[in-house]
């Protein structure tokens, strides 16, 4: 196996993260819009923690995509 095929599956392994990320924002959106749907005076409450929700999981996205990049093209 040479190197370029070793850099290829690592990035590919790497990139497989943004699955678990996809599935997690699609979880906790449902979850965010269930939630409002049975009481909507809570939505101010629970905006806080949700947009923190959302953007730890698109950090972890986006250090995935910046992890497989660099292996890729270094």
């Amino acid at each position: 196996m040479t190197t370029e095929v070793a850099r290829f599956i690592s990035a590919a392994i790497a990139a497989l993260v943004l699955y678990g990320v996809g599935s997690a924002m699609g979880n906790l959106f449902s979850n965010w819009i269930n939630s409002v749907a049975r009481n909507p005076e809570a939505d101010e409450k629970i905006k806080f923690a949700g947009m923190l929700g959302f953007a730890i999981t698109e950090s972890i996205a986006l250090l995935a995509f910046v992890v497989a990049m660099t292996i890729l093209f270094k």
